[in-house]
């Protein structure tokens, strides 16, 4: 059954951040229009389906699964559109005639246990960041953030950049998914310098609530790095924790962390 389709007007949110592919001369070298809109961002976009279906129940309990295939550029619209089927629901993302990304989101009856919060090792972020590598990030390491308090300041205007339309963060003070997601970004940037990576896809479960005033920490195991097509990629097993008791999402995190134009240009 298919779900009437949510357009956002795409917003790059990172033009000025470390990470270059969100800038334009660098995308633009890299062979790509410009710079585009961050992978969570997107994340972001396609978590609207499942709230209007599911309500605040997914938010608490629901998965989640993107696969980023093709940028969406800023200013761009973005169509999200989703079909039900036995399992929940196929989502996708078109933007200016190409498909940009994929995924699925659904409301299981029955889960295996929720992983517990003793199995995540709490470390801080490093001191000092080196380059990303194999050997900076190898298999097996943890990596911890730098925690992050959610005023509600800072939360209204995350809300505002993703264009959010949903009343429920505004009106229950709930922390949006997208958000959340952001903070498997950040356990890597706290920790290595990556000077253009590319956010490639997420499998999520949703395991709790966060709200305005929690601070939201990450607990992540590297559990891949390995070369693909000539990119380095690193995977990642992170739970994000809010006040350093609840669970909020169980997520592996994919990423190129060294594209291999950067290792042309070298």
């Amino acid at each position: 059954m298919s779900i009437a389709p949510y357009q956002v007007s795409a917003y790059n949110t990172a033009t000025a951040s470390e990470n270059k592919i969100h800038d334009d001369a660098t995308a633009q070298r890299f062979g790509f229009k410009g710079g585009f809109v961050g992978g969570v961002n997107v994340y972001a976009y396609m978590t609207h389906l499942p709230l209007q279906t599911w309500g605040r129940a997914w938010l608490e309990r629901g998965t989640g699964e993107a696969k980023f295939g093709k940028p969406v550029y800023d200013g761009a619209i973005a169509e999200v559109t989703g079909s039900e089927d036995s399992d929940g629901m196929s989502i996708s993302v078109h933007s200016e005639g190409v498909l940009c990304a994929t995924g699925r989101a659904g409301l299981p009856a029955n889960l295996p246990q929720a992983p517990s919060l003793s199995d995540y090792k709490l470390v801080p972020p490093r001191a000092e960041r080196s380059a990303a590598s194999e050997q900076s990030i190898p298999v097996g390491e943890w990596l911890g953030m730098k925690p992050m308090p959610v005023t509600a300041e800072w939360q209204a205007q995350d809300v505002s950049d993703i264009r959010e339309t949903d009343p429920i963060y505004a009106r229950e003070g709930l922390v949006h998914p997208g958000t959340i997601l952001r903070c498997c970004n950040w356990v890597l940037t706290h920790n290595v310098v990556l000077p253009a990576w590319i956010h490639m896809g997420s499998t999520v479960r949703n395991l709790g609530i966060a709200r305005i005033g929690d601070t939201l920490n990450v607990r992540a195991k590297v559990t891949r790095n390995y070369e693909h097509k000539g990119h380095k990629w690193v995977e990642l097993d992170c739970m994000v924790v809010a006040n350093e008791t609840t669970p909020i999402i169980q997520a592996m995190h994919i990423a190129i962390y060294r594209p291999r134009q950067l290792a042309e240009a070298a």
